[in-house]
Formats: C-alpha cells, structure tokens, sequence
C-alpha cells in the first residue's frame, strides 16, 4: 500500500515537471470529441494479493468536448472500503493500515453513476469537478450483507493533461483532488462509531488517470 501511494505520487510530480514544451498544450483536433480514462490506481487491484485490504477498484471515466476549454462526462465507479476514508495523512493513513487499527469489522462496497464537469484554465492545466451517488452495501468479514444505504461523493481536481502521439489521442492526467461526503445514511453502529473518529472529507490524494481520446 505504501509503494502504491509513492508511485502515484512520484508519477503525478515526474509527469507535471516532464511536460515544459508545447506537447504539454491540449490538442484542438475536432476529429477526437471524446474520451475514455481510467485512474492507473485501480491496476493494483488486479488478483488477490492484500486480498482484507484490496479495495476492488473498477472506475471509467467517458467524456466529451464541449468546446477548446470545457468538457463534461459520466463517470461509473464502484470501490470496497476496509477503513474509514476520513483518515488524513497527517493522522497516520499508513501507519493505521499497517497496524489495522482502524479497520471496519467487515467491508463498505459503494457504487455509483455520476457525472463531472472538466474546465481548461492554462494550457494542460484543468480543474474538474465530479458528483457521485452511491449505493453503499456492508458487508461482514465472510461477505454476508449488513446493511445498504446512500451516499452523495463529490471530488474536487486539480490537474495537467499531457497528450502524446502525432495525432495527440493518447493522454495522461497526474492530479491531486479533494473529496467530501456529506450526505451519507444508514451506516451500522459499528461501522459509524469508526466512521465518527475522522472527517467527512479527504484532501490531497493524488493519482494518474490513463486514457484515449477517440
């Protein structure tokens, strides 16, 4: 979990500093409206491996352009959570998922449809915001369902699109991004008494989206 934090990180930093030259700048090519990305976070999923702490990671992202400077999208994601997501950095995120200290007595898988709104502030440079609701799901340690309930999750994005190619469909997208979740229902005792110690936020994740404009 650790290198996968440090690799995200080292990415997101070598990708921004990497790109100073015009290649960096967001093709206008009418040909390609569209898009399709996925956050290269969820390829650390694939197998069994950190199976209590494997989060099942599945997100796509479809977009089209608007214009030069706006893009809008749908976005389906469905995660499984073994913690609470409010735990920051600075509370010793990895230090609890070593230790287990604050694992949930089973697992919350979400999943959700939502939509996002993407704006072009300085040539790669974008900001983007995404609304999420979820389907929330708990599950005990043998994955025999608890509970269902709601949750709305909204994610706040700062980022630069980088594009290679001759005809500039491939990209990338190294980013940090800020999430909240305000509305959230029917949570178990002992899933909300975890829940209760930490924010109903998380700041500074970064993370590298991987994609194909087409």
């Amino acid at each position: 979990m650790k290198k996968l934090f440090i690799i995200s990180l080292t990415l997101c930093s070598l990708g921004v500093l990497a790109q100073g030259n015009k290649e960096s700048i967001l093709s206008n090519d009418s040909d390609y409206r569209y898009r399709v990305s996925f956050p290269a976070i969820i390829l650390a999923n694939i197998g069994d491996g950190g199976e209590r702490t494997n989060t099942q990671h599945i997100e796509l992202h479809v977009k089209r352009e608007l214009d030069s400077k706006n893009i809008i999208g749908v976005k389906f994601a469905t995660w499984r959570l073994f913690q609470p997501m409010g735990i920051q950095w600075w509370d010793g995120l990895l230090d609890k998922i070593d230790s287990e200290s604050e694992f949930y007595p089973g697992y919350l898988r979400e999943t959700g449809i939502g939509i996002s709104y993407q704006h072009m502030l300085w040539k790669g440079l974008f900001a983007t915001v995404e609304v999420l609701p979820q389907y929330k799901t708990y599950l005990d340690l043998n994955n025999e369902k608890i509970a269902n309930g709601f949750k709305l999750y909204t994610s706040y994005h700062l980022g630069y699109h980088i594009a290679f190619g001759k005809k500039k469909r491939i990209f990338i997208e190294p980013q940090v991004h800020f999430q909240n979740w305000m509305i959230d229902t029917n949570t178990p005792d002992a899933f909300k008494q975890l829940d209760n110690r930490w924010k109903s936020y998380f700041l500074f994740e970064p993370n590298l989206y991987v994609g194909i404009k087409f």
